[in-house]
């Protein structure tokens, strides 16, 4: 998920050099929910992770 938010940043990038400016907006949009969701999921995994014992 990490990887698709990093594409879409680098789409919103591409775009704004080009002077897409909806295109890049609308990328850099997609980007950043995906980069929370991704956030909020490691650190999920990462209490649920710890807590339990082997």
């Amino acid at each position: 998920m990490l990887r698709w938010a990093a594409t879409f940043f680098v789409i919103a990038i591409v775009a704004a050099l080009f002077g897409f400016t909806q295109i890049a907006g609308s990328a850099m949009g997609i980007a950043k929910i995906l980069f929370f969701i991704f956030l909020v999921l490691a650190i999920i995994i990462f209490i649920f992770g710890r807590t339990r014992s082997v």
